[in-house]
């Protein structure tokens, strides 16, 4: 099971080190929950984090995963397990 974790500042001149420091000892935490890798997003004040457990989708599966434009960014754990049927009409 693949493991999220993050958090908003309410500082918004907080130092972006400090935050990354935070954000790999919150990962670390969670190693458990996923061994196999990690990813990592600071954007502003809020940081994302997450560990994964490689089971589906083994070699590209890595998160955070950004929009084609990078606007927009999200870590997700689950599955989608219609996405061969829905891929076509998604690509569309």
């Amino acid at each position: 099971m693949c493991g999220i974790t993050g958090f908003i500042t309410k500082d918004r001149e907080s130092d972006p080190q400090s935050g990354e420091e935070l954000l790999r000892k919150m990962c670390e935490s969670i190693r458990h929950r996923g061994p196999d890798e990690q990813g990592t997003v600071i954007e502003g004040r809020v940081a994302l984090g997450m560990r994964r457990l490689s089971i589906i989708d083994v070699r590209s599966g890595q998160q955070p995963i950004f929009s084609s434009d990078g606007n927009l960014v999200v870590v997700f754990n689950g599955e989608i397990y219609n996405y061969i049927e829905i891929r076509t009409d998604l690509e569309a």
